[in-house]
């Protein structure tokens, strides 16, 4: 029984959510893509006064760890840690793709078929995992690189859910009739609800000072267009 923070980063979209004894109470979403850094803790102060709470009352911290944007994960784990130490409670860390999963799964109440969570890796590459309706993963958190085939062999043996900000780029070339694709289904905070309760009653915390995102890539900086180069 908690009253858990929870703050999901990892994609386009900055999220926040007031989550009790495993139950999502509210969630806050941005999706202008570039708020993270500028609007997360305005966001959690008015979630926090919106529903009646003091951060004070909070149990623990519960953060999405990754994969997904570099920059996104660092403003959310970086918060994250903030709150955790100056409330000196402890930190719960959920991967983005379970925590999208679950969201997925509390939304739709899908009964049958397998989740294919995905997250925007640039190009024709995603983040991808594949969990079945309990939330057990059947192939690992990956970067995968989308072909004409992707994700065929799974499509003849059952129905598959794509979904993420990372689905659309397969709008184009998968058409088997087992494959629904819904890019617009997107990450949120909620998605850390019942998965943060479960870690909190397991006291499965993360170690404060020493975890980092799980970026599973490296950071590859751009060179402004207008930078001239000597």
């Amino acid at each position: 029984m908690a009253l858990i923070l929870g703050i999901e980063t990892a994609t386009e979209v900055c999220s926040v959510a007031i989550i009790k004894d495993g139950i999502c109470l509210a969630e806050h979403n941005n999706l202008d893509g570039n708020a993270h850094a500028s609007q997360l803790h305005a966001m959690v102060q008015n979630l926090m006064q919106e529903n009646g709470f003091g951060l004070n009352q909070l149990n623990a911290i519960a953060v999405s760890i990754g994969p997904g944007s570099y920059t996104g994960l660092r403003v959310g784990v970086s918060a994250a840690k903030g709150f955790a130490f100056a409330l000196n409670i402890p930190i719960i860390g959920i991967t983005s793709l379970k925590s999208l999963a679950n969201r997925f799964l509390v939304q739709t109440e899908k009964k049958e078929g397998l989740l294919v969570p995905m997250i925007d890796a640039r190009r024709m590459e995603v983040y991808s995992a594949v969990y079945d309706i309990n939330l057990t993963e059947l192939e690992p958190i990956h970067a995968k690189i989308l072909e004409e085939n992707s994700f065929a062999d799974l499509a003849n043996k059952s129905p598959l859910y794509l979904f993420g900000n990372g689905a659309s780029k397969c709008v184009q070339f998968l058409n088997h009739p087992n494959i629904n694709i819904l890019p617009n289904f997107h990450c949120g905070a909620a998605g850390l609800a019942s998965l943060a309760e479960q870690a909190f009653q397991k006291s499965d915390f993360l170690n404060l000072a020493y975890f980092e995102p799980l970026y599973l890539k490296d950071f590859v900086g751009t060179t402004p267009k207008n930078k001239k180069q000597n």
